[in-house]
């Protein structure tokens, strides 16, 4: 994705997370989270990825209400963005928590915490040795080194 993509993908979501919030008043379109903009290499179509924090039903309904309001929308994006031409806007859900969770879901069967346990700090445990050990992990010992100075007479 070349980085003009990417920039017009950035201000596509900003300007239509403020539009939705402040311009629809579509009563389908509910609490929606606009998560992703893809467009396409022509700038004909966008790919709106959103969020909705009810449940399915209210997802569906949301996506219904931002369907009906996309020509109005791409009307205001057109009044408000500088580009020779605004991508028609298809609304989609974004799975990429639902992924997100699963795989959370997995790792908590596979690594299961004992009740007082916590989770290992990255900061411990250098060489065996825990960082409040006293021991500069990061300077190497004795046998690291050499031979001692003393020993090559």
């Amino acid at each position: 994705m070349s980085k003009r993509l990417a920039r017009l993908n950035e201000q596509l979501k900003r300007e239509l997370s403020e539009l939705i919030r402040t311009q629809v008043r579509d009563p389908r379109v509910g609490v929606a989270t606009i998560t992703g903009v893809e467009t396409a290499a022509d700038l004909g179509s966008a790919k709106v990825y959103v969020r909705e924090l009810g449940g399915d039903e209210e997802l569906t309904q949301t996506l219904e209400g931002l369907h009906a309001a996309a020509p109005f929308l791409r009307t205001m994006l057109g009044r408000s963005m500088h580009v020779r031409r605004v991508p028609e806007l298809r609304f989609r859900e974004d799975r990429s928590y639902e992924g997100a969770r699963r795989i959370e879901e997995v790792l908590a069967d596979v690594l299961p915490l004992d009740e007082g346990e916590c989770a290992p700090d990255p900061a411990e445990a250098v060489d065996g040795r825990s960082a409040d050990d006293g021991v500069d992990a990061t300077s190497p010992t004795s046998s690291e080194v050499g031979a001692d100075p003393e020993d090559q007479g």
